[in-house]
């Protein structure tokens, strides 16, 4: 195997370089990548060696840079949210090891096995050659760059810290994204517990309460009334289980289509905040991912204004964004930030006097992201403890209601013996 020069970035920024073995330069910087390493630049070692395989190297590394192997199932797809997160990572790394920005997006390029991630760099890299700013450059995709993320490295292209703009950002993406998972994975169980109480209710009802149709058949209204109900809701189930299941569908379809519609998210997202466990969980959610955008856009220098306004757009929920959006006027016309946020009335006391103390010290960015900190822990807490009381409460639910389907078909047994004695 060829020996191959290396030049690389560890994950602190420091350059590091060295030799190495390897099939090709692809596999080089595989194995540079495997030691944390992040490559900048990898060329044989030996200018004759580099004269006489170069041809056939760097035809290999090409292919394979360009996909021509069947990528993984990981690889394939569009580029979603993973991929601007690990590509902004590496970025950062790349900007504080002293590589310009055009080398670092062409280095994103070859390390890039996803052919949707690829064509995305391309393209940045292209208008960027071009003479636009990496700011506008971003903005020409706005399906993968918001306006959060656009401000960003606005203000880093503004006051010259690029890196260290990333870097803040990267942390963001992290917190949001650690944030929404420990949501999403604290829903698995009690999805899993509501799955298998479905499924358990049409295995009793489709095919083990019509077993005793036969058995019961010349009692009539003999039959204890639990178990006569039961009997109907059998033949119901069994005869029209088809069209009810049809009718499901077609109104799960129906209603997702009017919940996404601008006035169906307003109605049932208003109604989830008033739910008793689950409202006060969402509501602080919501104020978590504003005060932590709202918070990292002051910190990077982005005017209060336009910072106030694109945090107001990264809340989901439609009912709490509406009073959000008056936040931005008051300010403008010279009221004070803590007063905005007050008369909204989204904002707990522990929240607005952060807010406060955070105004008067002029560290307004800070304290949001304080309570960013504060309003996640909650909401973290909130998960555990409403969790404690839904499972047991799920397990409860579908114990009764087999233990209702058991007890009626016993009845409607000893019915039948009583009969027969």
């Amino acid at each position: 195997m060829p020996d191959f020069s290396w030049r690389a970035a560890s994950a602190s920024g420091q350059i590091q370089q060295g030799h190495l073995q390897a099939q090709s330069v692809t596999h080089a910087m595989k194995l540079l990548r495997e030691q944390g390493l992040h490559p900048l630049n990898v060329s044989v070692a030996n200018a004759a060696e580099m004269a006489q395989a170069q041809g056939a190297v760097e035809n290999r590394a090409v292919r394979a840079a360009r996909g021509s192997s069947k990528p993984g199932r990981k690889d394939r797809g569009p580029v979603n949210a993973q991929d601007v997160l690990s590509m902004t990572s590496e970025l950062t790394i790349m900007l504080r090891a002293g590589l310009a920005l055009d080398n670092a997006l062409k280095v994103l390029i070859d390390m890039s096995h996803k052919p949707a991630m690829r064509q995305l760099t391309q393209n940045l890299l292209e208008s960027v050659k071009s003479g636009a700013t990496f700011s506008k450059a971003l903005a020409q995709h706005p399906r993968h760059f918001d306006d959060f993320y656009i401000n960003m490295v606005r203000s880093g292209e503004a006051s010259g810290q690029m890196a260290e703009v990333l870097r803040r950002l990267v942390e963001h993406m992290e917190r949001l994204r650690a944030l929404r998972e420990s949501v999403v994975s604290a829903l698995i169980y009690p999805a899993i517990l509501l799955s298998v109480a479905v499924l358990t209710l049409v295995l009793m009802l489709g095919f083990v309460v019509p077993k005793f149709r036969d058995l019961f058949e010349d009692l009539g209204d003999a039959l204890p009334l639990p178990t006569q109900i039961l009997m109907w809701v059998g033949d119901v189930f069994t005869q029209w289980g088809w069209l009810i299941a049809l009718v499901l569908v077609l109104g799960g379809l129906a209603g997702g289509q009017w919940f996404r519609s601008p006035a169906g998210k307003l109605w049932w997202q208003g109604r989830v905040l008033q739910l008793p466990l689950l409202g006060p969980l969402v509501a602080r959610f919501q104020m978590t991912l504003f005060a932590r955008s709202w918070g990292t856009l002051l910190g990077n220098g982005v005017p209060m204004l336009t910072a106030l306004s694109i945090a107001t757009d990264t809340v989901g929920n439609a009912v709490m964004r509406e009073p959000l959006k008056t936040v931005a006027p008051v300010v403008k016309d010279g009221g004070r930030v803590v007063q905005a946020l007050q008369q909204t009335g989204l904002f707990e006391p522990l929240a607005i006097n952060l807010i406060r103390v955070g105004e008067e010290t002029g560290r307004v960015g800070q304290m949001a992201l304080e309570l960013a900190d504060i309003l996640n822990r909650q909401v973290e807490t909130g998960i555990k403890r409403a969790l404690t009381l839904i499972e047991p409460l799920m397990i409860l639910v579908l114990g009764v209601l087999v233990a209702l389907i058991i007890i009626s078909l016993m009845m409607g047994v000893l019915s039948v013996n009583d009969l027969v004695a």
